[in-house]
């Protein structure tokens, strides 16, 4: 089992940044790709951004490319988002999810592909 829990979100003006934290424990053992999502009431879960393990690879979707990065700290078993020039349809609530996988070829950029979750944290993006 992993545990995810992600911290970081807030109120924060449309144009201003944030850092999204996701901390893994239990069986963080390697060859686990992180992947961040987010919801928007009424809306369907969403794939925002991933990293494979070694984060030398990274994959983002395509409303969020060149203002989102995603990263990660294996030695702290932390993987990062970080969100700038925010616009009002950015705000969601953001999961970190894991998924165990051997090839950066089967990273999933939907939602069912991965394996554990976080709790979520909320993101509100003023006008």
């Amino acid at each position: 089992q992993v545990q995810l829990v992600e911290s970081g979100g807030g109120l924060v003006q449309a144009g201003g940044s944030l850092r999204l934290s996701c901390a893994a424990s239990g069986r963080t053992a390697s060859n686990y790709a992180m992947g961040w999502f987010r919801q928007a009431p009424g809306k369907e879960r969403e794939f925002v951004a991933a990293i494979n393990w070694s984060g030398g690879s990274t994959y983002y979707a395509d409303s969020v490319k060149g203002r989102f990065t995603i990263s990660r700290d294996n030695a702290k078993n932390t993987v990062y988002l970080q969100l700038n020039s925010l616009k009002p349809e950015d705000t969601a609530v953001y999961y970190c999810a894991a998924v165990r996988v051997y090839r950066d070829s089967d990273i999933p950029k939907f939602h069912r592909g991965y394996s554990y979750w976080g709790q979520g944290t909320q993101v509100t993006v003023s006008s």
